[in-house]
């Protein structure tokens, strides 16, 4: 039987397109191609290199780095020899975290670009496992144990020249069974878990998603997304290269904020056929669209006001797009693309179909904009341990505002609280069956078994099936912040650690929900903080008292920042920006916790939705603001 995995996709692929462009990258001011033939050279030698190194089937590798061709190379080099690759997120700065990954996952090597290299070196003595660093960047100096990736395709190339034959043999031996990858993601406290991906959940995955959206050839893709993630890493790469499409990498910047800003440059050289996206990044686009409007002046801006409304008329939900009355509007429609949406779309490069949005969901009024400018944001929905497709919204059938079609060859149900299935329209849990479903919770069965029963996938999130096959989801189950980038945490394990460990904090909820950084809202003990500043309850507090108040608090969550007393316990982007203290305390009594005295997250939020909203204003990041100040005279007089 022919193996489904992916060294074979990518071995059919190059049978089927060896001249194609595989990868664009920027050298010395250009993008320069290389063709899936080259690619193929490049992964062989590569490959073999790390067979002299001494790595063997099952062997875990880490991969850290920004999206580059070294990045393709490798994670396909690793997988050629059943080995694992363990993708690691570039953004992971907590090297608490860095190494609880590569110490829970035993990665015999570490694949690591320039820029990622310090946080290694820092923790390389404290990983039992490690045994070689691979930097893909040209180096004055290396350490002990570090080897420059082209070392590695020379041995690669000698290795190959005596032993061709049993190379072949070792990579038509991996199985499609054999896991791909470990994808680490945040579970329900403070170690996050390790999603086992096999070489079949990704390739069937591929095939449900060409099937939903048919990949011409000669498409290209600028990948603005990091590679590591799941999203990226299917619908991306291994979609692109199961169809002889290609794909190009972001120019890297000397700092973050460098590479952010060449996205817009990257993607006019590119003129990318389609790009993937996340809300923060339609944010951002839709912010730069607005911004040069208006710079054109008021009359530019009017009309696109204008526009934008007739082309919402007109496009309604997507699917009834210009039916009825609206066709009386097409000709308006029209006239405004061609002297005002026309040009925002050269900016895009001239030849942008649509944006594929993930990670998150992507806000309604968002999607009617870029549908309005002709470049629609269609909605999917999937999560890394469905590797990650689900469904998706795609030119030939969608409907705004739904999370699209269900791909082929997997079963999707909803599910009430006992786990039976409800009929078409009524809202439960999203749950789903099919190749593309997880192996499994890397060394976490209790995990495992908690998320998949009798091989159906528990997403823990919600939603509703309509009549036309429509997939609708309404939020998380779970308890998980989810930041503008659409990446997820539990708030369970650092909620626990912060009252636990702070005398001055009785309850504390975290809240993000893909918004630009976490805040919480507190209750503060009383009693514990009058006693620490011997306060007097008996009169108001001085303006000095109350600020002492808020400081103290302050300081108890800053006890988990760096140089704090527990610093690196959590990732920092999770601990809250801005705080808002409350008067009352969540109970069973107000609702605000069930009956196994559990916080009820969607009533806390929805009855302090206007304290949430404002701790997203500049003035909240001030704990001693006008609104707190006013809550702690109120509490302690």
């Amino acid at each position: 039987m022919n193996q489904r995995t992916i060294p074979h996709l990518f071995e059919e692929s190059v049978n089927k397109y060896p001249k194609n462009v595989l990868m664009w990258e920027k050298t010395n001011g250009n993008y320069l191609p290389l063709t899936y033939k080259q690619m193929q050279v490049d992964v062989h030698n590569f490959a073999a290199g790390l067979l002299k190194l001494g790595i063997k089937k099952e062997d875990r590798l880490a991969l850290i780095s920004e999206g580059r061709n070294y990045w393709v190379m490798s994670e396909l080099g690793i997988l050629y020899i059943g080995a694992v690759n363990v993708p690691i997120s570039v953004k992971i700065d907590e090297l608490g975290d860095l190494k609880f990954r590569l110490n829970h996952s035993g990665c015999k090597a570490v694949i690591i670009s320039q820029s990622q290299l310090t946080k290694i070196r820092k923790i390389k003595n404290e990983l039992p496992a490690l045994r070689f660093i691979i930097v893909l960047d040209k180096l004055e100096q290396y350490e002990e144990n570090e080897i420059f990736v082209e070392e590695i395709i020379e041995k690669g190339k000698t290795y190959l020249e005596k032993f061709r034959a049993d190379f072949e043999a070792l990579w038509h031996s991996v199985r499609e069974i054999d896991f791909a990858n470990i994808c680490y993601t945040s579970g329900t406290t403070a170690d996050p878990k390790g999603i086992i991906l096999t070489h079949r959940n990704y390739t069937a995955n591929v095939e449900q998603s060409s099937a939903l959206l048919p990949i011409p050839e000669w498409y290209t893709s600028l990948l603005i997304l990091p590679w590591d993630h799941c999203f990226a890493h299917t619908a991306g790469i291994y979609t692109l290269m199961k169809n002889g499409a290609s794909m190009a990498s972001v120019q890297l910047g000397r700092a973050p904020i460098e590479t952010l800003k060449n996205i817009p440059i990257n993607i006019k050289e590119n003129k990318p056929a389609f790009l993937l996206s996340v809300p923060a990044l339609a944010k951002n686009f839709r912010k730069n669209i607005e911004k040069g409007i208006k710079e054109k002046g008021k009359v530019a801006e009017h009309l696109f006001k204008d526009a934008l409304k007739v082309a919402y008329a007109y496009n309604a939900e997507g699917w009834n797009k210009g039916k009825g009355f609206r066709k009386l509007l097409k000709p308006l429609v029209d006239l405004y693309d061609k002297i005002l949406f026309s040009k925002i779309r050269e900016n895009f490069g001239g030849r942008l179909e649509f944006f594929i949005g993930g990670g998150a969901l992507l806000d309604i009024e968002l999607q009617r904009f870029f549908y309005a400018i002709g470049i629609p944001m269609f909605q999917g929905y999937g999560l890394t341990e469905a590797s990650p497709v689900i469904s998706a919204n795609v030119p030939l059938k969608h409907k705004l505002g739904s999370s699209g079609a269900i791909v082929v060859n997997l079963d999707v149900k909803i599910c009430d609280e006992k786990g039976n299935e409800l009929p078409v329209g009524e809202k439960g849990e999203i749950v789903c069956k099919g190749e593309n479903v997880m192996a499994g919770y890397w060394k976490n069965e209790k995990a495992t078994n908690e998320t998949i029963r009798d091989g159906w996938l528990y997403t823990g999130d919600l939603g509703y099936i309509d009549k036309d096959g429509f997939l609708y989801v309404l939020g998380r189950d779970k308890s998980l912040l989810i930041s503008s980038d659409g990446e997820k945490y539990s708030p369970e394990g650092i909620e626990e650690a912060i009252t636990e460990h702070s005398s001055l904090i009785d309850q504390i909820m975290l809240y993000n929900n893909q918004n630009p950084y976490t805040v919480a809202l507190i209750v503060p003990n009383k009693e514990a903080v009058k006693r620490l500043l011997n306060v007097q309850s008996s009169k108001a507090l001085s303006p000095e008292e109350a600020d002492k108040v808020l400081k103290v608090i302050e300081n108890e969550i800053n006890q988990f920042r760096n140089d704090g007393k527990f610093a690196g316990m959590f990732p920092e982007r999770w601990l809250p920006s801005a705080i808002a203290l409350l008067e009352e305390g969540f109970t069973e009594q107000n609702r605000f916790l069930n009956s196994t005295l559990k916080m009820v997250r969607g009533k806390i939020t929805q009855h302090y939705v206007g304290t949430i909203n404002f701790l997203y204003t500049p003035e909240a990041k001030n704990i001693s603001n006008r609104i707190n100040l006013d809550v702690v005279n109120k509490i302690f007089s």
